[in-house]
């Protein structure tokens, strides 16, 4: 049994607002259990019909995961449009789609540069959280996902500007091959990535990996070319968290991550995913909660 130091009382985590308290007298949270059994919330998996899937390559898995979700726009929508391979497949087809006047009157809101660029090559019109802060949908890809659709996201540096555009979307659709499945958040053993600002970034990566020192976490600044620091389009650096066991508690986690200061987002998305699509070698299944 081990203990998480909080600064704040456990709150609810709400979707759309994050809350930094601090106060003078820190509480502590005993964790007798995993994670997961911590928090239950009833989902259904819905079966598709099984394809022959049997030689299918990993883009493959996720072309047919993208196929599925772009079923979910209609004309006139109001779009989050995700970062990462998987996402840029969800692009492409929605531009095709657009193309053959299969749909009409789409405004998307891209969550990287990558993401603008290749839907503005592709045709699609393309606006900002500032001129629509309510969107209709969201469909994204994920690092992570767990029993209880929550996701880990951000190996590929767009965490913050996914998690705004997300959150303000009314429906939050999440696309994957079955390689993403985890029985716990930070399961992988890939990297759980928190996006800090650039001053004394040692100093947070210090802080960072104190705070799940009983969990062996290793931090490491995430590079880029010629060793460089990798740099994310809000100009923060990246502190790559690598966990051997599942984290136990990921809403405790997310709220002493995000209490840290120069912490500016972390690759934690909770209570977020209203379905997930799953490509498998089996086919395809749709998670919903």
């Amino acid at each position: 049994m081990s203990a998480l130091s909080l600064r704040s009382p456990p709150s609810t985590l709400h979707r759309h607002r994050h809350h930094h308290q601090h106060h003078n007298a820190p509480t502590r949270l005993i964790l007798r259990s995993p994670y997961f059994n911590l928090r239950t919330r009833a989902h259904k998996t819905l079966p598709i019909k099984a394809l022959s899937a049997t030689s299918l390559t990993q883009d493959d898995l996720k072309k047919l995961a993208a196929d599925k979700a772009v079923e979910y726009i209609r004309s006139g929508m109001i779009l989050g449009l995700g970062t990462g391979s998987t996402a840029a497949f969800v692009v492409d087809k929605l531009g095709a789609l657009l193309k053959s006047g299969q749909l009409k009157d789409i405004v998307g809101i891209p969550t990287s540069k990558c993401t603008h660029d290749q839907a503005a090559a592709l045709g699609i019109p393309l606006s900002t959280l500032d001129q629509h802060p309510k969107l209709d949908l969201a469909i994204d890809g994920a690092d992570e996902v767990d029993p209880n659709l929550d996701l880990v996201k951000g190996r590929g540096g767009a965490l913050l500007r996914e998690k705004m555009v997300e959150s303000a979307s009314d429906k939050f659709v999440v696309v994957v091959d079955d390689s993403k499945l985890v029985s716990g958040l930070g399961g992988s053993g890939l990297a759980m990535p928190v996006e800090v600002v650039q001053f004394c970034w040692k100093y947070n990566l210090i802080r960072l990996e104190e705070l799940f020192r009983e969990d062996s976490c290793v931090a490491k600044l995430r590079l880029g070319d010629s060793d460089k620091p990798y740099v994310t389009d809000n100009m923060n650096y990246i502190v790559d968290l690598y966990f051997e066991k599942p984290i136990r508690d990921s809403e405790a986690a997310g709220r002493e991550i995000s209490a840290l200061e120069g912490v500016v987002e972390h690759g934690l998305f909770l209570n977020m995913a209203t379905a997930v699509l799953i490509a498998g070698k089996d086919g395809l299944a749709v998670k919903t909660k």
